[in-house]
């Protein structure tokens, strides 16, 4: 067993991350899984401190959920019952309205929040 302390630089971040890696698969219950929860715990601290994820602005997260569900412009098109409108937020023309942000967030079981940011139109 590791002796668990805080990572406190680069080195340490790279030890721990290795741990990890070698205790990855204990089984539960074993003191070797109690470990690799700290360790998850004490990683995911570091990480959102020295590596923080900015969220997608709302046209970014759009894009990118289209991108996973494999549809496009088309199947936004069809959902906001527009082609036009749909083309005009993709490309920031026109922000989205409350009704098109929970229309899509029901339609593609995703969270309507990352949809209500501001975000930069186009001029």
């Amino acid at each position: 067993m590791m002796n668990i302390k805080p990572i406190r630089n680069a080195k340490d971040y790279g030890a721990m991350l290795a741990r990890i890696e070698t205790i990855f698969d204990a089984e539960p219950g074993t003191a070797e899984s109690d470990e690799l929860d700290v360790l998850f715990l004490i990683v995911e601290d570091y990480e959102s401190k020295h590596f923080p994820i900015e969220p997608l602005d709302p046209i970014d997260f759009i894009k990118c959920t289209m991108e996973l569900r494999g549809e496009g412009q088309k199947e936004l098109s069809a959902l906001l019952n527009s082609r036009s409108r749909a083309s005009e937020i993709l490309n920031r023309k026109r922000p989205l309205t409350l009704d098109q942000i929970r229309k899509i967030a029901k339609a593609w079981n995703v969270p309507a929040e990352a949809m209500i940011h501001e975000y930069e139109l186009s001029a």
